[in-house]
């Protein structure tokens, strides 16, 4: 997984300030998400949890607009 797509969908969920939400919803401190968007390796497994926190953020948003109609 490459920096810029993790900085990508962190400013999607969370806007500006996305490190810290980012790392809480990850398990891992905001010191790694910021070194991942300074260039260290992103182990693997990250692209499935993060796949996980978006597809829960998509579920909660449907459930919103369905109340919404």
């Amino acid at each position: 997984m490459r920096a810029d797509l993790l900085e990508h969908v962190g400013r999607a969920l969370y806007g500006p300030q996305w490190q810290t939400p980012l790392a809480a919803d990850l398990g891992v401190t905001g010191r790694t998400v910021r070194r991942w968007k300074a260039g260290d390796p992103i182990p693997d497994g990250v692209r499935a949890d993060l796949l996980a926190v978006v597809t829960a953020r998509g579920n909660a948003l449907a459930e919103l607009a369905k109340a919404l109609v």
